[in-house]
């Protein structure tokens, strides 16, 4: 059974820095194209990142350019989103995806991401104050 585990979200201050990580069982994690996306009260589901197995590959969405950077450690099973510089409108649900696929291409931020994205994780938190 696969499962994808998010976590590290909590509460911030705006300015502040936050690191969330993703862990994949059930399916080879190196085999694996990885992403964040979130989604805010009241809003439409937005891609903020999306790393190729190797991470050679990354593609950030627009609100994640600048300021969020994705990373993964094939040895720890483990990807990661780097966030600096929160501000309010950065508190959603984080969810971490996951895909068997070798090649990346930016469509991996389209949409809501439920056509491109086979396994998704519960979400984590981030609550961002001002």
């Amino acid at each position: 059974q696969v499962q994808v585990a998010e976590s590290g979200g909590r509460l911030v201050q705006a300015g502040g820095s936050l690191k969330l990580s993703c862990t994949v069982s059930g399916l080879t994690f190196a085999d694996l194209a990885m992403g964040w996306f979130r989604q805010a009260p009241g809003k439409q589901r937005e891609a903020m990142a999306c790393i190729s197995w190797n991470g050679s590959k990354k593609f950030y969405g627009e609100s994640a350019k600048g300021r969020f950077t994705m990373s993964r450690d094939n040895a720890l099973n483990t990807a990661f989103l780097q966030m600096n510089d929160l501000n309010p409108e950065d508190t959603a649900m984080y969810y971490c995806v996951a895909e068997e696929r070798v090649s990346l291409s930016s469509e991996c931020l389209t949409g809501d991401g439920a056509e491109y994205w086979d396994h998704w994780g519960q979400g984590t938190r981030v609550t961002v104050s001002s």
